[in-house]
Parts: C-alpha cells; structure tokens; sequence
C-alpha cells in the first residue's frame, strides 16, 4: 500500500471513530481536510467509499449484511459519478482557458480604442462607447489633424469575440497608415479601408462605418457611410434635428465599391451625432427605443457639455432597460464651440 495511502486510511479511521462516538464539530471540519487530500492525491469518489467502507467494517464489525451490500451499489453510483465528474473538471478547465484568452483579448482590444477624448477648442466632443459583453463590436476613432480640423470614425464589425478584436486593429493600422490628404476625405478613406477589409477579412464578417471629417476653415462638416445607422443633426437656429444618412454598401463586399461624399455646415452650437445600431437597439418593454424617443432625450440635456450629454443618455436609456445592455453601445457627439 502506498505511504499516502495507508496515512490517509489511518486518519480516516480515526476521525470516523471519533465523529461515531461524539458527533464533534471537529470531526467535520478534519474531513474537510480529507477531502482536500483527496483531491490534491487524484483519489476517485468509488476509491474512496471502498475505504471507507474498509475502515467502517473495522470500526463497527458487526454492521448489518444488507448494509455492506449497499456499499457495493453506492460504489458502481460513484463509478459513474467520477467519470462525468472528470469530464466536467476538464471541460471547466477548458472554459477557465478560453475565459482566460478571451479576458486578454478583451484588453487588447481596449487599448486599440482612443485613451482620451480629442482636445479640439473648436469642438465639443462627448463619447461613450461601452460593451455588451467582454469582446465588443463597436470601434470609434479620431484623426485630430493639429488644430485645423477633426475627423472621427464610428464602426460596428459584424461578428463578435476574438474575430471582432483582431479585425478592429487591421482597422485601426489601416486608418493610422493612410497618407494625411486621404484621411481629411472620408470618400476616399473608406474605399481605401474597403479594399484592405475586401482583401484580408472572410466572407462571414462585414463592417458598417461612418466618417466624417470636420474642417473648422469652412466649418463644413464631411462624410460618407458604409451600412452605418444614420446619426443626427441638430440645428441650433431652428432648433430641429434632421437625420444624417451617407448610403453606401457596408466594408469588404466589393472591391470596386465607391463612396459618395456629403457637406453639412455646422453653425455655433450645430452639433452631429453618431451612433451605432446598439443605441437605436435599445429596448423599452417589447419594443425598441424610436429615433425620436432618443432625440428627445439629446434635447432633455443639451444644455451640458457634450459629455455630459452622452453619459446622460446612456444612463437613462440603461435605467429603462432595467441595466441589461443587449448590444454594444457608443454614442458620440460632435458640437461646434467656435
């Protein structure tokens, strides 16, 4: 008999003894113990009723016959019971793992969104872009070209998980790489970005975008869409909102896609919105949340900051839904100051 072996089947025996003779709370807590040992030894659930019932027939030698031929039942359960057991510990392992990967790739995608807001002092600029689950599909980012101009993009990869994560940094890398003249057009930014999407993602997986270009020279703003949800703009004067639609076919259909671009002038205190599908998506009851609904909660607190704004909104619109966010959520807004 193993050393092991024979130093747990002692302890046993007296623990057993003791907890038959006195019903002692320490007798418990010394099992517990045991079945740390058990486990850290790898000793099966059957194994170990065949020891305890070695040791319970030394201990009481003249237990009743019937209830010795109940062990041999108890041990062919436990047979069963330790196979499906091992099965789940290795298949809770395999989650614990991809839990693992799926937290690192989680990280890796956060640090592919902007660390900070772009400081323009010709625009007020909120954001709030907040995932569903760990992985997300939204992605946003900014090209703040010196003090000039601003361009932002708003994105929503059709796929989720890892996929979604390494997708979302070719996007990133793609932007970043494309000469300064084609990201101050948002026509040509986004059939450059289609070509690379067409070239390098499968069949399965698509990209809706939005970009627009801000040029604080003519206080024009610029853009063009992909498949993206139509924001909003708000104009201060007639104190109205009007959709902002750009049709185009969504990321990586056709290579030979092209983008038609759209002008929209921006007044002080004109602003633009952009969202993703996530915050159209959101659902009050059964039904989800009409556009007007959520240009009525813009106007409730478009007194504030731009970010106050957006936070605001997300609030509310998390409180309505009993703070279950289904969809990835990103909201931004872009006001011009001056």
């Amino acid at each position: 008999m193993p050393v092991a072996d024979h130093k747990l089947q002692l302890s046993y025996k007296r623990i057993l003894k003791d907890f038959l003779e006195n019903q002692s709370e320490e007798s418990l807590y010394e099992a517990q113990k045991i079945s740390k040992f058990l486990l850290e030894q790898k000793i099966s659930p059957e194994e170990f009723v065949s020891i305890h019932f070695k040791i319970l027939t030394e201990v009481l030698p003249t237990i009743d016959k019937k209830v010795q031929d109940s062990f041999d039942l108890l041990i062919e359960v436990m047979m069963g019971y330790g196979l499906a057991y091992q099965e789940h510990q290795i298949l809770r392992n395999r989650q614990q793992e991809l839990e693992l990967e799926i937290d690192v790739a989680a990280n890796m995608q956060q640090t592919l969104l902007p660390q900070k807001k772009p400081n323009a002092e010709f625009l007020d600029v909120g954001v709030v872009c907040v995932p569903a689950k760990k992985m997300s599909g939204d992605y946003y980012h900014y090209v703040h070209d010196d003090n000039k101009g601003l361009g932002m993009a708003i994105a929503d990869i059709i796929g989720k998980g890892v996929p979604a994560a390494l997708c979302m940094s070719m996007i990133k890398y793609a932007m970043d790489s494309l000469p300064s003249e084609q990201q101050l057009k948002p026509s040509l930014l986004l059939e450059n970005l289609n070509r690379v999407v067409e070239q390098n993602v499968g069949d399965s997986m698509f990209i809706t975008m939005m970009y627009g270009y801000y040029n604080r020279t003519t206080a024009d703003f610029h853009y063009s869409g992909a498949g993206h949800e139509p924001g909003f703009f708000y104009h201060a004067v007639k104190d109205q909102f009007e959709e902002l639609r750009a049709k185009g076919l969504v990321l990586g259909v056709s290579r030979k896609t092209t983008y038609k671009e759209y002008i929209q002038h921006l007044d002080v205190d004109d602003f633009v919105v952009l969202l993703s599908d996530g915050v159209t998506e959101c659902r009050i009851g059964d039904e989800f949340i009409e556009r007007e609904e959520l240009t009525e909660l813009i106007r409730k607190y478009m007194h504030l900051p731009a970010q106050e704004i957006v936070d605001h909104v997300y609030d509310e619109l998390m409180k309505l839904q009993e703070f279950v966010l289904r969809d990835d959520f990103t909201l931004i807004i872009l006001r011009r100051k001056v």
